[in-house]
């Protein structure tokens, strides 16, 4: 695929070139063509060269490639580019169908601009363009994305002053957060007298609702309903789960699960990571890796198996988290990055640990380097020098502090100020003050951290100084 960016990218610079040698106008054909293909390999800002390369040879653009480009930005996660596209339309006169709206709508509040948004829905209205619910639930989701209910029960109110009808998405949006019972009754029975169907998505948001209020025996009546299709039926079932997963109600949440695979179905994916991520409490281990061999999506099954390590780190149980680790590194071979991620998340959580168990860390530091071949990131290390220091452990912050070297990494500001902690945390005060000399302390907050390192340290010396002498005196009565 790398090989295949590049091949385009190339390709469209020597199409430029050759056609400026010969002093050739390319046919718009050979452009849309060129466009198309950046688009598959979801290469936008290629794409829009192209486009700006035909308006510099005075070429009419079409609306459908920009179409093509916003599908590409939205695919590929570019959202911000919809500010750009529509400073295409805009400066080349382009007539923008109501799917260049959508589009551009949904980029906009993707990227947390719901003022471009509603722009947008103002600029159709002066184009003669009817705006739909469809673009106003797409707001309202945003707004709920981002936990702004108000603003989100605000969008319904724009819809009724603009006479625009709510269609069962909107309700299924509206019913998935209300946190009060009378308002899913209330959005339901609206939706009810509207006529609209229920779909799936309705009694999805129903379950979702009911269990947020906390009335979980009427979350599970939704999967009663007669009209639910046998064809959604499991897939309902699983937000069941999820529900009552997230909201605490474990013993519900799993025999809903056993129900789906009695039934002889395979449960959704996203229902086992939420069984997943609420089975957190000691003693869960065997029914955790149980889940683990129930997700067959390779995606999920990543996701399942960094919360299962997690889970492993913060119980305790080292030779299960390594048995993880290593298949979760044969999975992900080719992305070195995504292990460094996790590695950096599994040594933060050894050293939050209490009490710390530092010896975990360092088997796991061990495991990194020996059997995985894999150099430890700086973070990783400086996890676990903090945990030296929470540990008080003289012998194994020295052995850290070779291993920046070791790994290619140099000693900075952080680095040095950890490594004092340690010193002074373990009582070495005299290597603590050689090291200290060549802490640069220009910056106010590194001359902070270490008078509140001084001041830490010389206190907990005078209490265990204290606590000596008592000890003394009571063995000398």
């Amino acid at each position: 695929m790398y090989c295949l960016l590049l091949k385009v990218e190339g390709f469209a610079s020597e199409f430029k070139n050759l056609h400026e040698k010969l002093e050739v106008t390319p046919a718009p054909t050979s452009y849309e063509k060129l466009i198309t293909y950046s688009c598959v390999l979801l290469k936008v800002h290629v794409a829009l060269d192209i486009i700006d390369q035909m308006c510099e040879a005075g070429l009419t653009l079409s609306i459908d490639m920009l179409h093509s480009i916003l599908h590409a930005s939205e695919q590929s996660y570019d959202f911000n580019l919809v500010r750009q596209i529509r400073s295409i339309i805009s400066q080349h006169d382009l007539k923008p169908t109501s799917e260049t709206f959508r589009s551009m709508i949904s980029l906009s509040v993707k990227m947390k601009d719901f003022e471009g948004a509603y722009s947008m829905l103002c600029d159709m209205k002066e184009m003669n363009l009817t705006p739909t619910a469809c673009m106003y639930n797409a707001i309202m989701a945003g707004y709920f994305r981002e936990k702004n209910i108000k603003s989100g029960l605000m969008v319904l109110k724009q819809m009724e002053l603009e006479d625009i009808k709510p269609d069962s998405q909107t309700f299924s949006y509206l019913i998935n957060n209300c946190d009060r019972e009378e308002d899913v009754v209330k959005y339901y029975e609206e939706l009810k007298h509207s006529g609209l169907s229920l779909t799936k998505q309705v009694f999805m948001s129903l379950i979702n609702g009911y269990a947020a209020c906390g009335q979980f025996e009427k979350a599970k009546e939704v999967i009663l309903d007669k009209g639910i299709p046998v064809k959604s039926l499991n897939e309902i079932k699983s937000v069941l789960v999820s529900a009552l997963a997230a909201n605490g109600q474990m013993s519900g949440a799993l025999n809903i699960y056993e129900e789906i695979k009695q039934a002889g179905f395979t449960p959704e994916p996203k229902a086992i990571i939420y069984l997943i991520e609420n089975l957190q409490s000691e003693g869960q281990l065997g029914r955790l890796l149980q889940l683990l061999e129930e997700l067959n999506d390779p995606d999920y099954w990543i996701d399942g198996c960094c919360r299962v390590i997690l889970y492993c780190i913060r119980h305790k149980h080292l030779s299960s988290a390594i048995d993880l680790l290593r298949k979760l590194n044969e999975k992900r071979c080719d992305n070195e990055l995504a292990m460094e991620v996790l590695f950096d998340e599994v040594f933060s959580l050894v050293a939050e640990t209490e009490p710390v168990d530092l010896e975990i860390g360092l088997d796991l530091l061990r495991f990194v380097k020996d059997d995985l071949g894999l150099s430890p990131s700086r973070k990783c290390l400086d996890f676990l020098l903090n945990a030296c220091v929470n540990a008080k452990d003289l012998q194994n912050s020295l052995f850290i502090w070779k291993e920046y070297k070791r790994a290619h990494l140099p000693y900075n500001i952080l680095s040095f100020l950890r490594m004092y902690q340690a010193l002074l945390a373990s009582g070495d005060h005299k290597s603590a003050k050689i090291l200290l000399s060549k802490i640069p302390r220009d910056d106010p907050h590194v001359r902070s951290i270490v008078g509140a390192c001084k001041a830490t340290y010389k206190r907990e010396k005078k209490i265990e100084e204290q606590k000596l002498d008592r000890t003394f005196i009571c063995n000398k009565e």
